[in-house]
């Protein structure tokens, strides 16, 4: 048991941490709970207050929750002329998309109303389309920050990536797109294994994100950041990334949607 206070790691039999004395606290070990991994329940707790199961789970369950489908793999790598990228899969499930509150004051007025939105099993890249990949797929590199083809790519427009796309589908046989909006923030927020931080993967932003105050503003190689809880790198800093959306201001406002796939149509992409 690691220690929520110091981070130090105890017995699963103490109580109080031995370096600061405060008292050590539960997480509620069911994945599909909102309080899932929050270390915010006192240790004499034998039920989760949220979902109302106990907090201390059987063999017979861990080993009934985790059962892995086989027919698809927790992770996919792919290769293009000689250039290898991966894709992680992102267990389905609902969330609420949008300004939540863990966003605080940064969060802008369109990200409003919060919505649920329900997605099914897809795959996410590992990292964002690296120079290297680009070049590979496309034969040039559009990119303002060069140097390094670890880099993303970058200064591309989103009709540049529909045509990468579907030269990446000509050359592999598969069938890539760009993630939907509510895809791209359930993955950036660590999917059904979210911990529910601030930023993708920590409440520290320098320990995930290459940002304006620590960037020197220039992009930086994919992966030299901590990965969110899907093991997805740069969700968020580095670059904007696109996604497959129509953008509407008023379409969450005016309504709220918990279509998986955005509006119909709109001014720009998101």
């Amino acid at each position: 048991m690691k220690c929520p206070h110091c981070g130090k790691e105890h017995s699963d039999s103490a109580k109080f941490c031995e370096n600061t004395g405060k008292e050590l606290l539960k997480a509620c070990p069911w994945e599909d709970c909102a309080d899932y991994g929050k270390a915010i329940l006192p240790m004499r707790a034998k039920f989760c207050p949220r979902c109302g199961r106990p907090l201390q789970r059987t063999a017979e369950q861990v080993m009934s929750e985790n059962h892995l489908n086989t027919s698809e793999p927790s992770e996919q790598t792919f290769m293009v002329k000689g250039v290898e990228f991966k894709m992680i899969k992102v267990e389905g499930g609902t969330f609420s998309m949008g300004a939540t509150s863990e966003q605080g004051s940064d969060a802008y007025d369109n990200e409003n109303p919060v919505h649920g939105v329900t997605l099914s099993d897809y795959y996410i890249g590992e990292t964002e389309v690296t120079q290297e990949l680009w070049e590979a797929v496309m034969g040039s590199n559009p990119s303002w920050f060069e140097g390094n083809d670890q880099r993303p790519v970058e200064n591309v427009s989103w009709n540049d990536c529909q045509k990468f796309i579907k030269e990446l589908n000509r050359l592999t046989g598969k069938e890539f797109r760009l993630p939907t909006e509510a895809e791209w923030e359930y993955a950036a927020r660590g999917g059904k294994y979210s911990r529910g931080y601030k930023y993708s993967g920590s409440n520290n932003a320098d320990e995930v994100a290459w940002y304006r105050s620590n960037s020197g503003r220039t992009t930086h190689s994919v992966k030299t950041k901590k990965a969110n809880e899907l093991g997805l790198y740069d969700m968020s800093g580095n670059v904007y990334e696109w996604c497959n959306d129509w953008y509407n201001a008023n379409y969450y406002r005016n309504s709220p949607q918990t279509n998986p796939t955005g509006p119909s149509e709109g001014e720009y992409r998101v």
